[in-house]
């Protein structure tokens, strides 16, 4: 009995210790297929129901989205000003070597100037014979053929400094705008972060407060970012096959005297986009008016967007899709973010893509339907 009774002590030990060190498994939650190697959880966390805690959340995610963003410009400021220094050396030496032959010019168009190429006109008149004549022809082409080379030579390396002072110049703007985006970031970030702070101690219980805030940072950084740039990559890659898709849909493409009238139906595009990616079947856009919404789930991840379209002229004729907002798990992504994303992802739609003489004059959006006026341009 006494075996038995340790035996029991013994077998309910192990059971103890296995619970303690092997936890039950959760579950994952992952859209696109991805993973986390840095040890984060692929699960978000949980999104609490108060105002406050939301709105820290926020701004912990607008802080660390304006930290990347100025070591985003911290960097372009550094190769910037190394382009500038070397922009203001080539300046130089090229102004030390045009010196020589600017001397060299001035002389050739003072010769003229002063009459000094008047005498071989007055020994053409004077030639006594035609050998004497010849001679002169080749003596006076030999002379023009310099000139004309020392001319060129020097209005080529003028072209050639102004070009690298013109270059320099607008690098040196873009540097001191990029300094002043750098100063006006970092003052965003610490006014940002001390309110963070205050909203931490403000709370009932501080120290969780920081550790859920900490860990969402994570989770966004390894994650959530990861995922937003993949729908966002995605949609990218499907938009320049949209051209090819509104030419074979029958109906999205009428013509009217010189001009077309397209009117994509939200349908028709949630159709298309499943076609390429299937990413996006539990992805949905709709056209209001005058805005375009995409929203879409998966596991625990959700992702929506509002933009709109508007014409661009130039460079090149097309819609050009702007974001205004992009929200992530319940969370408004910061301007920061919006404008890397529209920057990094072209979302737009280019109608000489479809015929190659056609530009996009209007565009309008409403009742689950986008409509673009488009005209002939030869």
């Amino acid at each position: 009995m006494l075996f038995r009774n340790c035996l029991r002590r013994l077998f309910a030990a192990v059971f103890i210790l296995t619970c303690i060190l092997v936890p039950p498994a959760s579950t994952v939650y992952l859209s696109a297929g991805t993973g986390s190697s840095s040890g984060v959880s692929a699960s978000p966390p949980s999104m609490p129901d108060n105002e406050e805690t939301r709105k820290l959340l926020e701004q912990t995610l607008s802080s660390a989205e304006i930290e990347r963003e100025i070591a985003r410009i911290t960097v372009e400021q550094q190769t910037l000003e190394h382009e500038v220094a070397m922009l203001e050396k080539q300046a130089a030496d090229k102004q030390t070597s045009i010196a020589d032959k600017q001397e060299q010019a001035g002389a050739v168009v003072r010769a003229y100037y002063m009459g000094e190429r008047d005498g071989l006109l007055t020994a053409f008149l004077s030639a006594k014979s035609i050998s004497r004549l010849l001679a002169l022809v080749d003596y006076y082409e030999i002379i023009m053929g310099q000139d004309r080379r020392t001319l060129t030579e020097y209005e080529d390396q003028y072209k050639d400094l102004k070009s690298t002072l013109t270059a320099a110049q607008r690098s040196s703007k873009e540097l001191t705008e990029l300094k002043t985006a750098l100063e006006e970031q970092q003052t965003r970030v610490l006014a940002l972060n001390k309110e963070i702070e205050g909203g931490i101690q403000a709370s009932t219980d501080p120290a969780s407060m920081e550790r859920l805030l900490e860990e969402f940072s994570k989770y966004w950084e390894s994650i959530g970012l990861h995922e937003v740039r993949t729908y966002f990559k995605a949609l990218a890659s499907a938009m320049k096959h949209l051209p090819e898709f509104v030419q074979n849909r029958d109906g999205v493409l009428v013509r009217k005297g010189m001009t077309y009238n397209l009117a994509l139906s939200q349908e028709d595009l949630n159709t298309f986009l499943v076609s390429q990616n299937k990413l996006f079947q539990d992805f949905r856009f709709e056209f209001k008016d005058n805005s375009i919404t995409a929203t879409g789930q998966s596991g625990g991840l959700s992702l929506s967007l509002t933009g709109r379209y508007t014409i661009q002229k130039e460079p090149v004729n097309g819609l050009m899709f702007h974001v205004d907002h992009v929200v992530f798990n319940g969370l408004e992504l910061p301007d920061t973010t919006r404008q890397a994303l529209e920057e990094e992802f072209d979302l737009g739609f280019y109608p000489s893509k479809i015929v190659s003489f056609l530009q996009a004059t209007e565009v309008s959006s409403s009742d689950g339907i986008l409509h673009v006026k488009l005209s002939l341009s030869f």
